[in-house]
């Protein structure tokens, strides 16, 4: 690639490959796209539908393209056709800037929006580019809730190379893209083997009667500390723990005052009692934080009776399936489907855990040591995700 920063045409980017010097085309991007709205099926389900059927969950399944889906639906009137740029138009999503594409027709709920490039002038893949650099939150209307609408699409401003140049660059991206997807596969690797690990002690310790059922009321005690101090507030993710809520999602959602906030402090047990994807009674996370956070008042904390306590169920509670068993026989759902459970009553149940502390504090090192080994490989996934940024904000107008 050449350096272009010195050339005074601004319709040039940084970056440009060898042999391109042409100035690129300014132009209004509603004039090369069609655009796609979601819709409401009479049908959705797997059984009778025909046409894959995406909601924003969906988004998340993934990393460019998009894959499986559990939804079908009847053909309906707005069938995204191949190549589309979809995305989520309403919410909090759209501060993730999760950017997708489809390789085949699809339909697509009302939170999501997809985006058709006139081929003649705009590659799909150049289109997707585009739009992942530009960033879904800086394109969307944030002063209420997040949402992006046809109006915030089309008056935006495209420049845009040959078709050739456009191949060349897309083809460079596309190759870095599948090198982050493979190392997104080798960190999942890491964690389904930490899972492993785990379930095959509890397997061989009950039936050796190594391990016990322990309830964690026996185990867990609330903490009941409240944000008087005015700790930083910090929501917990699914794939992530506590994270702060600036940092991971871009903005804070936390109320004005925040002094009636649960304070978490690290090693902590949290219970989020809210549905998340495929936790549908809510997260159980251990706060991995070393400083103090503020989290909502909504959530539960707890403090273990021993730190290798925390650390195992921390890890026990990352699978779907142990979540789901430990929850669904302590929970009442009210109305709307809402989560009615008390912080005692979360502590209810009981989890098997090791009766022996050598052989606890030897398994929690191990499973420690591959946490250890995900977070470098997920130094190094940073890595070619901020080179994909930088590539992104050089080699584009």
């Amino acid at each position: 690639m050449t350096d272009t920063e010195n050339n005074k045409n601004s319709n040039s980017p940084v970056l440009r490959f060898p042999g391109f010097t042409e100035p690129w085309k300014k132009c209004r991007l509603g004039d090369y796209i069609r655009i796609f709205s979601g819709e409401s099926p009479n049908c959705v389900s797997s059984k009778f539908g025909i046409i894959p059927y995406y909601k924003v969950e969906q988004l998340n399944w993934c990393e460019k393209y998009l894959g499986e889906t559990p939804y079908l639906s009847q053909r309906g009137k707005n069938i995204l056709p191949e190549g589309c740029v979809v995305f989520s138009k309403r919410g909090a999503a759209i501060l993730t800037n999760k950017v997708r594409m489809n390789l085949f027709p699809i339909n697509i709920d009302t939170n999501l929006m997809g985006i058709k490039a006139d081929n003649s002038f705009i590659s799909d893949q150049y289109l997707f580019y585009f739009i992942l650099r530009a960033r879904l939150s800086r394109i969307a209307d944030t002063s209420t809730i997040p949402q992006i609408n046809n109006i915030h699409i089309n008056p935006i401003t495209i420049h845009v190379p040959s078709l050739e140049e456009q191949e060349k660059i897309t083809r460079s991206l596309g190759l870095l893209d599948e090198r982050i997807a493979t190392q997104r596969r080798l960190i999942e690797d890491f964690i389904s083997l930490r899972r492993a690990l785990l379930q095959n002690a509890i397997s061989r310790g009950l039936s050796k009667k190594s391990w016990k059922l322990t309830s964690l009321s026996d185990i867990l005690t609330e903490r009941g500390e409240k944000n008087s101090a005015g700790y930083n507030v910090c929501s917990v993710s699914v794939s992530e723990g506590v994270v702060n809520q600036i940092e991971y999602l871009g903005r804070s959602f936390a109320a004005k005052e925040t002094g009636h906030y649960n304070v978490a402090r690290y090693g902590d047990i949290i219970y989020t009692k809210s549905p998340t994807g495929s936790f549908p009674y809510g997260i159980v996370k251990r706060n991995t934080q070393k400083l103090p956070a503020a989290i909502s008042p909504l959530y539960g904390v707890f403090v273990p009776k021993y730190d290798w306590i925390g650390i195992l169920l921390g890890y026990y509670f990352e699978s779907e399936v142990n979540t789901f068993n430990y929850l669904h026989p302590i929970i009442q759902k009210g109305a709307k489907n809402t989560i009615n459970i008390t912080n005692s009553g979360f502590l209810a149940n009981s989890v098997p855990l090791p009766t022996d502390e050598s052989e606890a504090l030897t398994l929690a090192k191990c499973l420690d040591t591959i946490s250890d080994k995900i977070i470098l490989e997920k130094s190094i996934l940073t890595h070619y995700t901020e080179q994909r940024e930088y590539l992104l904000s050089k080699m584009f107008v």
